[in-house]
């Protein structure tokens, strides 16, 4: 489902969509017996539903994760962490969301530069938005929040299911892949509002992409928006975009500072230049070249040496590489 890194932490941290996180060895080839975390009995999984994503604090010490509990409903949890194991007994939850349908429930917890935690959030599910809880600027669906250590906040809203986010090491502009209904996919960039700033739009239900769907209203004005990077249509075999990340590490030349994400059912793997989050028309997207498609990709993510980690529903684990 995803794989993270902890702060100072040579090895991998392998999210099991079942309720378990796992810790593979730093050579990549062994999981260790014992669970890191272990929260199934907790944890309804299947489809859109499970343990979705985890992120470690800056200094390591804390571990936070979100996932569906037995009636559907979000949760995100935060426990200490240790080299051996996270404390599931002296942890305490940070949020709770009903959750109205079964889909889209979103899919990232991330830790900016000053420490804050961020979370992408569904628009709560079924299709097209029908109780419009994305344009809400006072709901708590269909968003990226963000938790100062003492309450939530709204820094964009108008998502439908931001499905993976990254924060580019470099820039400290967030990115998001932002799952489509049933014309466009689309990748987003943005610099999020400080407190007193007002919360981005992203546009979603009352845009798909750059086009207006005339289903439900719009909160603002369309001028106001923040426009998708870029955005591709549904050709019969895309489907999903997975978000990813901006390579800022080591090897792949090729990919350095450009964001790498991928289409769920195609397996194919693109890339855009960062610098297009301020300037959309740098931003060259470009199908990338692989040995072969990965179809079923949740989620990119980094190890602890920078380098690029690619992962597929069915249990796939792959470090990037140059092609031979």
């Amino acid at each position: 489902m995803q794989v993270v890194a902890r702060p100072g932490d040579p090895r991998l941290f392998v999210v099991e969509q079942a309720g378990r996180i796992r810790v593979l060895d730093p050579s990549g080839r062994r999981l260790e017996r014992a669970p890191y975390l272990d929260v199934r009995d907790d944890v309804r999984a299947g489809a859109e539903l499970g343990l979705l994503t985890a992120a470690f604090s800056p200094d390591g010490r804390r571990l936070v994760a979100m996932w569906t509990d037995r009636d559907m409903d979000t949760r995100v949890w935060q426990f200490p962490a240790s080299d051996r194991r996270a404390d599931r007994a002296a942890g305490r939850r940070l949020l709770a969301v009903d959750q109205p349908y079964e889909n889209h429930k979103g899919g990232t917890l991330l830790f900016d530069r000053q420490g804050r935690l961020l979370l992408g959030l569904g628009d709560g599910g079924s299709a097209f938005d029908p109780q419009a809880r994305a344009q809400d600027p006072g709901g708590t669906l269909g968003r990226i929040l963000r938790h100062d250590g003492r309450r939530w906040s709204t820094v964009a809203f108008g998502l439908r299911n931001p499905w993976r986010m990254d924060l580019d090491p470099r820039t400290g502009v967030l990115w998001a892949g932002d799952v489509g209904q049933d014309r466009f996919e689309e990748v987003d960039a943005m610099r999020l509002p400080e407190p007193g700033q007002e919360p981005l739009n992203l546009g979603w239900s009352a845009y798909e992409g750059r086009e207006p769907l005339g289903r439900k209203p719009l909160t603002g004005r369309p001028q106001d928006l923040v426009w998708p990077v870029t955005a591709y249509p549904h050709d019969g075999t895309a489907c999903s975009v997975t978000g990813g990340v901006v390579h800022r590490g080591p090897g792949l030349p090729r990919l350095r500072g450009r964001y790498v994400y991928a289409d769920f059912c195609r397996g194919t793997f693109f890339s855009l230049d960062a610098r297009g989050a301020d300037d959309r028309g740098r931003a060259d997207v470009r199908r990338e070249a692989a040995a072969a498609p990965m179809p079923g990709i949740t989620s990119f993510g980094r190890g602890p040496d920078g380098a690029l980690y690619a992962v597929a529903y069915e249990g796939r684990l792959a470090r990037l590489v140059p092609a031979p």
